[in-house]
């Protein structure tokens, strides 16, 4: 019996640990940490993209993003880069940032103690480097789900973790243009790093199109008011 209370006291304890980082992407961590949080140059706004990539989807959006005369930073799925091997290299060649997202979207809490969270976050960061010639320096974990084994992970690949300060809940049924630039623009996205999806393969089948339909309509908002918007890389978060 005494046994047993010790065990659930010990997990209960390592799972703290796991999840203290998560108080970060909380209004109140926000403020505490906001480099990791996307916070960068008040005039810019860092536009990124989950997910992908995917060859129906994310070549739409280096297209539009070649019309805006805009770049941006793109969190790819290890997974996704292996069915796609070409996309990364694509992605680059467009002028775009990769990064990391992990290598599958599963939540970090629900790895395994131990290495596994290490192991994904390095085989998609050499994979992403062996198809596009650049090695990353930023990453983003799956549902913005830090774990002390992320953060510890990325920092000793040499990755920057950041988040967000605002996003467009794009991945819902129905999401529409509008619905998703209204909800980006109730965060903070002067000086902010944006979320959005290139991809559907997490999300509500064909949700992207209404992403793909609110980047220009964001773009425009953003130069309406004198923003500059570009990628994490452009963005002058402190390192």
């Amino acid at each position: 019996m005494k046994l047993g209370r010790l065990l659930l006291a010990g997990g209960a304890a390592a799972a703290a640990v796991q999840a203290a980082p998560l108080v970060t992407f909380l209004p109140a961590g926000k403020g505490l940490l906001p480099t990791l949080n996307g916070r960068g140059r008040a005039g810019h706004v860092a536009l990124t993209f989950d997910d992908g990539p995917d060859e129906q989807s994310t070549p739409r959006f280096v297209a539009l993003l070649a019309e805006l005369d805009v770049t941006a930073t793109f969190f790819l799925l290890g997974q996704m880069c292996e069915r796609y091997p070409a996309m990364a290299r694509r992605l680059v060649d467009a002028g775009h940032e990769v990064a990391v997202h992990s290598w599958d979207h599963r939540n970090h809490l629900r790895h395994r103690p131990g290495r596994q969270t290490a192991d994904q976050l390095a085989r998609t960061v050499d994979l992403i480097e062996a198809q596009s010639g650049v090695r990353p320096r930023y990453f983003r974990p799956p549902y913005g789900a830090l774990t002390t084994a992320g953060l510890v992970a990325a920092r000793d690949l040499g990755l920057q973790t950041v988040l967000w300060t605002a996003w467009g809940q794009d991945w819902q049924r129905t999401c529409t243009p509008h619905s998703v630039l209204d909800e980006v623009t109730t965060g903070v996205v002067a000086g902010g790093t944006v979320l959005l999806h290139d991809s559907d393969c997490t999300s509500e089948p064909g949700s992207w199109r209404a992403t793909l339909g609110a980047v220009p309509l964001l773009v425009d908002w953003c130069r309406e008011r004198g923003l500059e918007v570009g990628t994490v890389g452009a963005h002058g978060l402190a390192a």
